[in-house]
């Protein structure tokens, strides 16, 4: 594969394989359990006897605590470093989902969720420093291509297992078998994710507080985090309703059906190694541009009947997402030059609250008029993300 012997610096050298298969097992673990109960919302809601808002949130509540959460994981890896942290979370996300086990109410579903929250900056905020400090160029962008590419894989697997699981056991039950994997996952990732090689620590908190208050007044980061923030309401508030659509009338679709629905992550992660040789060509601007306006397209698309249709809807507005998410990410990692981590913590802030108030806000959609009143938000939300990046991106960085 093209994208596998770019990482080769000499014929042969294996290591360069193992750091790309471990940067993308670094995405798939720490995203497996963030997204894992969409496929099984319809079931939650009728044995925990929660309303569309509640059982939205038993997503969005994840959301949230990573938002709050992210600066801090910045912070701490800028003083003490990158790898422990990582492996740490990963480890930690098994803890509330095998709790998970016991939930015998919403509440306690949601304070689960948001315990699980809380690991995933550790992971996804260290791991884009990570690369930003040890890679550059091209390279780098290949490298994030790698990364976004295991989060999708991280993403689908957890909607995927979950909802084929379901099918054999309870849902509680298959929250066991997923606490397994993520301890494995983070034996895995602990053996094969290679120590920095160019990390500085920065142990003075004043010195941390001082590079807060400057990335605060940094305009691209700004505008990525604006932009960024976009997409996750707009992913997230699309694959959370649009299972609640098609577990209706008159699709009547089962946990396993709806797990077989986030297959359309696969093409996605296909596209993304591609996408790390044609974004440094066109410029993140324009794959921004382009990106988000295939993600419109897709999302008006899920209006049609037909089934087929709407899976065909998904795989576009998904692949667009994705495209636009690395895009943004390869932004903030090129035009960061200190404090990489507690700048990444900053972008997931505005990122993560995106996709708590896409759960939140698109609940309350349906609740009022079921899928149009979603689509259209997610339409308008899309759209002002688009002309961000339109205007505020003027000239696009090459790698």
């Amino acid at each position: 594969m093209p994208f596998i012997t770019q990482l080769r610096l000499s014929p042969g050298d294996r290591r360069h394989l193992l750091l790309a298969a471990s940067i993308v097992l670094v995405g798939m673990f720490a995203f497996i359990q963030v997204y894992s109960v969409q496929s099984i919302l319809p079931e939650i809601r009728t044995d925990l006897h929660a309303t569309v808002v509640e059982v939205g949130q038993a997503v969005g509540i994840t959301i949230l605590a990573i938002a709050l959460t992210a600066p801090f994981a910045g912070i701490v890896s800028d003083a003490l470093g990158r790898k422990w942290l990582i492996v740490g979370s990963v480890l930690f996300l098994a803890i509330p989902t095998g709790l998970l086990m016991l939930v015998q109410d919403v509440r306690g579903l949601l304070w689960l969720r948001f315990l699980q929250g809380l690991a995933v900056p550790g992971v996804s905020v260290v791991i884009t420093a990570y690369i930003g400090e040890e890679f550059r160029g091209a390279r780098m962008v290949r490298i994030m291509t790698l990364y976004v590419s295991g989060c999708i894989m991280g993403g689908f697997l957890g909607r995927f297992m979950l909802g084929h699981l379901t099918e054999y056991m309870s849902w509680r039950q298959a929250f066991g078998v997923m606490a397994f994997l993520n301890i494995l996952g983070g034996l895995v990732i602990w053996r094969g994710l290679p120590a920095s090689r160019h990390f500085k620590a920065n142990p003075n908190i004043q010195a941390s507080l001082r590079t807060l208050s400057r990335l605060l007044h940094n305009r691209d980061l700004r505008v990525a985090s604006l932009i960024g923030a976009t997409l996750l309401f707009c992913q997230i508030a699309l694959f959370t309703y649009i299972n609640l659509h098609l577990a209706g009338a008159p699709y009547f679709y089962s946990p396993g059906n709806l797990a077989n629905l986030f297959t359309v992550y696969l093409l996605g992660m296909m596209v993304m190694p591609i996408m790390g040789y044609i974004i440094p060509r066109i410029g993140i601007r324009n794959a921004i541009l382009l990106s988000v306006g295939l993600s419109m397209a897709g999302v008006a698309l899920t209006m049609a009947p037909p089934a087929a249709l709407i899976i065909l809807a998904l795989t576009l507005a998904a692949c667009g997402t994705f495209i636009a998410q690395s895009s943004v990410m390869s932004f903030v990692a090129q035009r960061m030059n200190e404090g990489r981590s507690l700048a990444n913590g900053l972008y997931y802030t505005i990122y993560y609250c995106g996709g708590f108030l896409g759960a939140w806000i698109c609940g309350l959609a349906y609740d009022w008029h079921a899928w149009p009143a979603t689509v259209t938000t997610l339409l308008l939300v899309q759209l002002a993300g688009w002309l961000v990046a339109w205007r505020y991106i003027q000239a696009p960085p090459r790698a």
